[in-house]
């Protein structure tokens, strides 16, 4: 495979997917991705990016993709079993910045369409990782050609301006960890 690589297996995922349970009041609070249409049938939780706050007072998001240092969100300090999960894959791949972070859930029979991420920070975070929190063997991830059921506990790195998609034909939901980090190539 060319532009999709597992980098790690095995990790414990139960302790973030219990705090998820017991905080159902985390998804979609911000609906940045899932008013549009490539994301529509998927939730999700930010736990990182631009700092809403200065757009929220002028009500004009119009800039709020542009350059931007990201700020960890409240949900980040909800969600402390993501921090190890972060910080590990960090320093794995030796990155030297952290940029946007999330969550994503597909529900069973949910799909995320076909799309290229573009844009300032898909091309300066230059390593997308998914970290695979839950998921079935019918759900399929597809970059360019290549296909693959990603398991629980593993992490892909993807190349996201590629291509791609994801169709969940399970019973299960999916739910992946999305880590944007800024590599020296």
């Amino acid at each position: 495979m060319r532009n999709m690589v597992k980098i790690a297996a095995g990790l414990d995922t139960a302790p973030l997917l219990l705090e998820l349970a017991r905080q159902p009041r985390l998804w979609n609070r911000r609906g940045f991705r899932k008013d549009l249409p490539v994301h529509r049938e998927m939730d999700d939780i930010w736990l990182r990016y631009n700092d809403e706050k200065p757009f929220k007072e002028s009500g004009d998001y119009s800039t709020f993709n542009d350059e931007h240092e990201s700020v960890f969100y409240p949900e980040w300090f909800a969600l402390p079993s993501a921090r190890p999960l972060v910080y590990g894959m960090m320093a794995r791949v030796q990155a030297t910045r952290l940029g946007g972070v999330l969550i994503t859930r597909i529900p069973a029979g949910g799909s995320i369409a076909p799309h290229v991420d573009g844009g300032w920070h898909a091309t300066y975070y230059n390593t997308k990782l998914y970290v695979v929190l839950q998921s079935n063997p019918q759900c399929v991830n597809r970059v360019g050609e290549e296909r693959v059921a990603m398991a629980p506990g593993e992490v892909w790195y993807f190349d996201n301006t590629i291509e791609h998609d994801v169709v969940n034909e399970g019973p299960d939901d999916r739910m992946t960890l999305i880590v944007c980090l800024r590599c020296e190539k």
